[in-house]
């Protein structure tokens, strides 16, 4: 097979699939109230994209050279029976590697069994805070941290040994709990990653004051619990890797706003009803699932993702502060992280 590669030379590994765009949480930086409240209108059933039609597409990705899937939302675990359809993705030849991402609220130890089962490979976990009273600020539901905790204890039980938390710090609303959840995490083999506030979508009031850069991050770490930058683990890995020094494991630091890392970027997103998109903030996305509902055959659907890979340019984090920037990006909660 030849590799598919972009304008910039990045080729094609990584599917993010969004399978819902409801979440049980209210982020401020993702689904904020004012935004998705009682009148927001979540996409119907019938415009969700089947288990049937997210098999055959990633078929058709997989044949074209992606190895890696990540299941996402809105909150995933709220799409029923989606043991079953990770149990068909794990049939498909090529795929390597099947992971979630999830608030884990409502992760049970039985859905957690179910999915290891089904052939799930890894979880992460997005938790925001370790203190109560900041993690019910910052999802604005009232959902206690504990549930997140007991959904993590849950998962490791069942027995997924790769686990990864990610946080997402702001600075003057959750930057006090960088040091508690690294506390909270040293030592248990979990990895902690700190994401820096990004510009996702329109709805979040992003500005750079509210940034909180990976180099100011890893400074408040190294003050307490010494830590040393690691090598990657591959190409186009999105964190970067820094370990204790003292060996109670490690922590990874995203940081798409101060240190871009559009050159490795090897990512498309598929939302849940069927449009893929080409980078976490665009504007556009092509529609699959009109093909796919209009019975277009596999070689046509190929030739479109083909032909969009080819023709992609995106770097947007790169750009950013130094073009005129889209208006209208696709929301994270649509898209997923």
């Amino acid at each position: 097979m030849t590799e598919l590669m972009d304008k910039y030379q990045r080729n094609m590994r990584d599917l993010r699939i969004s399978v819902t765009d409801r979440c049980n949480f209210r982020c401020t930086y993702c689904m904020p109230k004012q935004v998705f409240n009682s009148q927001y209108q979540f996409l119907v059933r019938d415009d969700l994209l089947s288990f049937e039609e997210i098999t055959r597409l990633a078929r058709l990705f997989a044949a074209q050279g992606v190895k890696k899937l990540r299941l996402t939302g809105g909150e995933p675990l709220l799409r029923k029976n989606l043991d079953v359809l990770v149990r068909e993705l794990n049939k498909i030849v090529g795929i390597e590697d099947i992971a979630l991402t999830t608030n884990a609220s409502i992760l049970t130890k039985e859905k957690a069994q179910q999915l290891k089962a089904a052939g799930l490979n890894r979880i992460t976990v997005s938790l925001d805070a370790i203190q109560r009273d900041v993690f019910m600020r910052m999802n604005d539901m009232q959902v206690s941290v504990d549930r997140v905790l007991e959904g993590i204890e849950n998962a490791r039980q069942v027995g997924f040994d790769s686990l990864k938390v990610n946080m997402v710090v702001q600075k003057g609303v959750n930057d006090d709990n960088i040091l508690p959840m690294a506390e909270y995490f040293k030592g248990s083999d979990i990895i902690l990653r700190f994401i820096e506030f990004m510009d996702v979508g329109n709805t979040n009031g992003w500005n750079m004051d509210q940034v909180l850069s990976g180099a100011e991050i890893a400074d408040v770490i190294h003050s307490t619990f010494p830590i040393e930058p690691l090598d990657p683990n591959y190409t186009g890995e999105v964190a970067k890797r820094w370990r204790y020094q003292d060996g109670e494991g490690e922590i990874g630091l995203i940081t798409s706003v101060t240190d871009a890392f559009c050159g490795d970027c090897n990512r498309m997103r598929l939302s849940a009803e069927g449009s893929l998109y080409t980078c976490l903030f665009a504007s556009k996305g092509t529609d699959l699932r009109r093909l796919l509902r209009e019975n277009a055959s596999d070689e046509y659907i190929n030739e479109v993702i083909s032909e969009l890979w080819k023709k992609r340019d995106d770097r947007y984090s790169e750009l950013r502060g130094m073009t005129e920037m889209p208006l209208n990006k696709v929301e994270m909660s649509y898209i997923g992280g």
